[in-house]
């Protein structure tokens, strides 16, 4: 998959890129999956390719999850690397969402997206702002599937990185 110049990304992109360096025995994630998040990681951190808000609301997000030291896995590296450049970025790669109450202003008003998960809005809110509509890079949440169509039609693009994995998973919730 040729990855975008420009992306937001998802957190789910830099834990999974974790398990090359900590796996998790519980983990039903692939190891070409990882190996992808992994090649991902490298492809933003190396290009200078996210895009952020300029609340850290997604940084925030990223600290919840993320080692600050940058280790042991790619995506604490991915962590140091947004924290200590995240300031350095561009102009247009930091982009401004207001909060409008469990949502955002910058959330596209779409059918299909009224039940979109609130922890989430905040990727494509910032996807949204952005004069380029960046993609959203997701890996492991079979969820965004179901409303891939609606964030399609809202100009919103998802690149799936774990495709088939998250195709199984969903399946396996269907039946």
């Amino acid at each position: 998959m040729a990855l975008p110049n420009l992306c937001v990304v998802d957190t789910n992109v830099p834990i999974t890129a974790n398990l090359a360096t900590n796996p998790d025995p519980d983990s039903d994630v692939p190891d070409e999956c990882v190996r992808a998040c992994v090649e991902a990681i490298k492809h933003v951190t190396n290009n200078k390719a996210l895009v952020i808000d300029n609340g850290d609301e997604i940084f925030d997000e990223y600290r919840k999850h993320l080692s600050l030291s940058g280790q042991p896995g790619q995506g604490d590296i991915f962590m140091k690397w947004v924290h200590d450049n995240r300031w350095n970025f561009p102009q247009n790669q930091r982009v401004e969402i207001v909060k409008q109450g469990n949502s955002y202003k910058e959330f596209p008003v779409q059918s299909g997206l009224e039940d979109f998960d609130l922890s989430d809005r905040k990727f494509v809110a910032v996807a949204n702002a952005h004069p380029n509509k960046p993609p959203i890079l997701q890996a492991t949440d079979s969820k965004w599937l179901g409303w891939s169509d609606s964030l399609n039609n809202a100009g919103i693009n998802v690149c799936f990185i774990c495709l088939d994995h998250i195709e199984s998973k969903l399946r396996d919730k269907m039946d």
